[in-house]
């Protein structure tokens, strides 16, 4: 059935079951409308299609299948209309005097006589025209929406489909779809998939095919850190995928080859195994081989005395460095480059200060940086030098919501020396581009834990570099930094060496809750985190972090996030915004779980002056200041005092930090951790999750769970492969040469 109704200005919305739920006046009865009915139909008269049905937690509504804007004919509708703010340079005073210069005839001459708008006072030509365009590109945006809306697309992903787009929106969707994947962030082949089949698009079409080869590769890259794909397993995973029989595996096949010739993959042989790599992924690995190689051959003056400046710093700082730790200055000092790989407690930290005292003699500009900005806050504090995350180094900024950097090889780093601590977590990508920033002429120093859990992007830069044999590496093995009653090191160590730590009650910083019930270990967590802890070391519950080994669960961040909200930060203020199933308060701890280039924030420093900036990144934390109820939009403080605001379409790039993920945990300290132990699948609970997690604490950290599952992790060597061409391009770069 049809039914035809207004609009209400105050739209309510409800995330709830996917659906965006609107409140229409129809008949003069307001109705409930389940659909997803966009912003930009606010005030307007909307038909719309589809069937009253009963729900059962909402009770009657009216479902819709299809929707169209249908434009206003009275005098008092044309008037609300202009004056909704949709239209650029018309506001309440001016859509009157428009309406009482042209009646009914209004919309005709703002779609095709906008000169005329010119007779109304105040409106020259030059506006006439812009508010013509304005309205014109405001329909055309409501039938494309509403065209996205009819084909499984979200009000939100509709608006930036369009903002892609534009006028050829429509026809690009209609004719392939699948361009959506490349194109659009968020935009999967299951969307894409479930459009062509709408528009009716062929299933076996070469573009289907093409797509999903694709997005095989790209899934594979995202979900698992690959840089290519035996040919063989990607053409199964495909297979799958398009819901493809064995015997459409021919096609798949050809279409490989097609994509090497429209350049979106490289296909070769790899160790007697074919195999395709995406270029992108290509060229970066090939260039990271090429220019370590120039930089590993420079040549540098070796008049000055190493060894006395080194014994020199080391009767200043009374500090004794054994033979690795001078090794490994001495490499940083004469390699162009080298790498400094040990656990916690080894001194990575003592190194660094002596190599940038060494430098800083040599009268050398060095730029000390870090993948993340916990990361880089930690450097500077302990070397007492200010380090840059890599990416305000490269001076990021956003083209399309992608890494764009001022500095590469046309505008390189002004720096002689490049030290990267936390290497582990720099993939195949940001190191590309680091390097294609460093001048020929640059030393570059890599620091990081071999045994950290490799980056979350793809690559597996750290071990493929160590592995190659071809950058000089320093390991370094025994430990320094560790008080007479502090666990926290050893028994990282004893556990990355597959042994069972130490459990002792006397310790001051190390703490086993034993328990075997998953739920009743959720409570003990909660309890720990909100009371126990708190109490025992004087911390701030906001301050101590959860790291959890899976998102799902009762010890999985999703449920401890929620139980952790409603003690530390319950629903007092009567301001909180839904967004899918997480709701938030003011003073919630939050973090940012993918990279926006284009995110603006203003950064207060400590002497109150402010500055601009883009850029807010995966596994930034801080915490809600203000939630604006009428616009929905959210203000986030982060820890370094960037200041952002999200709008509700962007909420989806935030969620609760209480608890996070081990893996979102990489290249950050906490004062205190608490650890749940949880069941799992080998390729998930292994050891090096575990060491990752423990050696994230700076002062205490806390286990709970059951020894059985403690022991499994610890025995449980798995490592996940990677495919990578690092390893190879670098034997092969420094053989050729």
């Amino acid at each position: 059935m049809k039914i035809v109704g207004n609009v209400d200005s105050t739209v309510f919305r409800n995330e709830d079951n996917g659906y965006s739920v609107i409140n229409i006046f129809y008949n003069n009865k307001k109705t409930t409308i389940v659909g997803t009915i966009p912003e930009v139909y606010e005030g307007q008269t909307l038909e719309l299609e589809g069937e009253f049905v009963v729900n059962k937690k909402f009770g009657e509504q009216f479902k819709v299948e299809s929707a169209k804007v249908v434009e206003p004919t009275s005098l008092p509708a044309i008037e609300k209309y202009l004056s909704s703010g949709l239209i650029y340079g018309i506001g309440p005073v001016t859509a009157k005097k428009i309406v009482d210069e042209f009646k009914e005839n209004t919309l005709d001459v703002l779609a095709f006589n906008p000169t005329k708008l010119s007779k109304v006072r105040g409106i020259s030509k030059a506006k006439a025209i812009e508010i013509s365009n304005s309205y014109n590109e405001m329909k055309e945006m409501q039938n494309t929406i509403m065209f996205l809306q009819s084909h499984f697309i979200t009000t939100n992903m509709a608006i930036k489909i369009y903002n892609i787009y534009k006028e050829n929106t429509i026809e690009l969707v209609k004719n392939n779809p699948y361009q959506l994947i490349e194109d659009v962030d968020g935009v999967g082949f299951a969307t894409a998939d479930k459009i062509a089949v709408k528009v009716g698009l062929d299933l076996y079409s070469e573009n289907r095919v093409k797509a999903g080869l694709i997005y095989t590769l790209k899934t594979a890259s995202e979900r698992e850190g690959h840089t290519f794909l035996p040919k063989s397993q990607l053409i199964d995973n495909c297979l799958e995928i398009l819901n493809f029989s064995e015997a459409e595996r021919g096609l798949a096949e050809k279409c490989t080859e097609y994509l090497q010739i429209e350049g979106m993959v490289k296909n070769f042989t790899h160790h007697g195994e074919d195999i395709t790599m995406l270029t992108k992924f290509y060229y970066q690995e090939n260039y990271i081989a090429k220019k370590l190689y120039k930089l590993s051959y420079n040549q540098f003056d070796d008049k000055f005395n190493f060894i006395d400046s080194i014994n020199h710093y080391q009767r200043l700082h009374k500090i004794q460095l054994n033979g690795e730790q001078t090794d490994a200055v001495m490499a940083s000092l004469t390699q162009g480059a080298s790498i400094i790989t040990g656990g916690p407690g080894t001194g990575k930290t003592t190194i660094v200060r002596c190599i940038l005292e060494m430098f800083k003699q040599l009268n050398k500009k060095v730029l000390l940086c870090a993948p993340t900005g916990r990361a880089s806050k930690r450097l500077t504090e302990t070397c007492g030098t200010e380090a840059k995350t890599i990416h305000r180094a490269l001076e990021v900024n956003a083209k399309a919501n992608e890494a764009f950097f001022h500095r590469n090889e046309n505008n390189p780093l002004d720096a002689d020396v490049v030290i990267v601590d936390e290497m582990s977590m720099v993939d195949a990508a940001l190191f590309y581009h680091l390097l294609k920033a460093t001048r020929a002429t640059t030393r570059l120093v890599m620091v990081g834990d071999k045994d950290q859990l490799p980056s979350v992007g793809a690559g597996n830069v750290l071990r493929d570099l160590i592995e190659s044999r071809r950058i000089h590496t320093t390991y370094l093995v025994n430990i320094y930094r560790q008080g007479e009653d502090s666990l926290i090191i050893s028994n990282a160590h004893l556990i990355n060496s597959g042994k069972m730590p130490v459990i002792n009650n006397k310790s001051k910083d190390f703490f086993y809750e034993q328990g075997s019930d998953l739920i009743a270990n959720s409570e003990t967590v909660v309890d720990l985190v909100t009371e126990r802890l708190p109490k025992y070391f004087g911390y701030k519950p906001q301050d101590i972090q959860v790291l959890a080994p899976m998102k799902a669960g009762p010890c999985g961040i999703d449920n401890l996030n929620k139980r952790l909200q409603m003690t530390i930060n319950p629903h007092f203020s009567g301001i909180e915004l839904t967004s899918e199933f997480t709701k938030y308060h003011v003073g919630d701890k939050i973090m940012q779980i993918v990279n926006n280039y284009d995110m603006v924030y203003t950064k207060y420093e400590p002497n109150g002056m402010a500055q601009e900036g883009s850029g807010v990144f995966n596994g930034d934390i801080g915490y809600i200041t203000r939630i604006e109820p009428e616009t929905h939009e959210v203000t986030v403080r982060f820890e370094d005092n960037r200041v952002c605001v999200y709008s509700s379409a962007d909420l989806y790039q935030i969620t609760l930090a209480y608890a996070i993920t081990i893996h979102k945990s990489q290249g950050s300290e906490f004062d205190c951790v608490v650890i749940p132990l949880v069941p799992g699948a080998p390729i998930i609970i292994t050891r090096n999750l575990l060491y990752t997690a423990i050696t994230r604490a700076k002062k205490a950290v806390v286990l709970v769970g059951s020894k059985q599952i403690l022991a499994r992790m610890i025995h449980n060597n798995y490592t996940a492969k990677r495919y990578t061409m690092l390893k190879d391009f670098l034997t092969e770069e420094f053989k050729e040469n």
